[in-house]
């Protein structure tokens, strides 16, 4: 019986406080990186406390791998679930869709949040509702 990799390291980091932010693995699944989040902000000692409990239920699950990797998202952190762009409302986001809308699939604009199923963009052309289902990659912008 093959584990549900996502969802067992879902309900191990979300059973210790965090939000599964991403989950990365190699082509041949030897490489995990799992990016954590937690509303303070992620510490060294966040990533350890994580990496070790992964370790253990890893051995306990038979889940065969060569290298763990825990982090934060960054600045840069991805947009993945519709809470997320919820959550960041008000953020300079890059945004990238699947299907062109105009001949465009590359946006950059303040997140206003989510309308019916829909991401709600403020770029320099007004407002965009841009369906979410339609959303390939989607990121905060760092501000310095």
């Amino acid at each position: 019986m093959r584990v549900d990799l996502t969802r067992l390291v879902e309900e191990v980091v979300n059973g210790l406080g965090y939000e599964l932010v991403d989950l990365e693995l190699s082509p041949k699944g030897r490489l995990f990186r799992v990016f954590i989040d937690i509303e303070r902000g992620i510490t060294v000692d966040d990533c350890a406390t994580v990496s070790n409990q992964l370790t253990r239920v890893f051995e306990v699950e038979n889940v065969d791998y060569d290298r763990l990797e825990v982090s934060s998202p960054g600045l840069d952190r991805p947009l993945k679930k519709l809470a997320d762009f919820e959550r960041f409302a008000g953020h300079e986001i890059q945004l990238r869709l699947a299907l062109p809308i105009g001949n465009q699939r590359n946006f950059v604009g303040v997140l206003q949040g989510v309308r019916d199923s829909a991401v709600v963009l403020t770029t320099d052309k007004g407002e965009m509702l841009l369906p979410f289902d339609d959303v390939e990659k989607a990121r905060l912008v760092p501000k310095f």
